[in-house]
């Protein structure tokens, strides 16, 4: 019954890996298709979304029959549970990835935001998509330092958010009323991307170091 038990979280190590390895395409796509307008590229993000919501919920149900049958304790719990609120997170992302290639859909054949904006959203999906690799990885190997460099980021990515908004409401911004909902929109969704790797970085850090890192998301 142990080795069943191992497998079974082995299983559950597995399907974080493969939820998080569809939101790096996602976004990956998601960020491609918001900064080149390809609304081809933003629909398939859209479509896909849903095998990411049924790959989280399929790992939830996995996780609670776990906790149900084993009753696992101390760590084994501990795994068990941050993979419930890891998938939640992950979920999430595919959400934010999706409503950055629905921004991109709404406005093509016209770019999402204006062209004093588009250098600093390139910035932002490619840190995105840097975050979510390491995502993918951090959650294969547990390496800590992949949890940190997450963080060093994420706040690369709070600063250019917050000159987005610098940008919209200063004096010498020009763009419409929609530009600015736009703009402001699809930065929150970056940012918003960035903050729940953050969050999972946190859990699978505690569970490698059993050490919480606590940071503001």
């Amino acid at each position: 019954m142990r080795e069943v038990f191992q497998q079974e979280l082995q299983e559950v190590q597995e399907r974080l890996v493969e939820i998080a390895s569809l939101v790096s395409i996602s976004i990956e796509n998601a960020t491609r298709a918001f900064n080149e307008s390809n609304v081809s590229l933003a629909e398939t993000v859209i479509a896909d979304d849903d095998k990411i919501d049924t790959a989280a919920l399929e790992l939830d149900e996995l996780a609670i029959n776990i906790l149900a049958r084993q009753q696992p304790v101390a760590r084994d719990l501990r795994i068990v549970v941050s993979a419930l609120r890891i998938s939640a997170s992950l979920e999430r992302m595919g959400d934010m990835a999706e409503h950055i290639a629905q921004l991109a859909r709404y406005r093509f054949p016209d770019k999402v935001v204006p062209k004093s904006l588009r250098s600093t959203f390139a910035e932002l999906g490619s840190l995105d998509v840097a975050i979510s690799r390491k995502l993918v990885e951090l959650l294969r190997t547990e390496d800590v330092r992949l949890a940190e460099e997450i963080r060093n980021d994420d706040d690369q990515i709070d600063a250019l958010h917050l000159s987005v908004f610098d940008k919209v409401l200063g004096e010498t911004w020009k763009g419409a009323a929609v530009d600015t909902v736009d703009a402001t929109l699809a930065s929150r969704y970056h940012e918003r991307f960035a903050d729940h790797a953050v969050s999972i970085s946190k859990k699978v850090q505690y569970l490698a170091t059993g050490e919480w890192v606590a940071a503001e998301l």
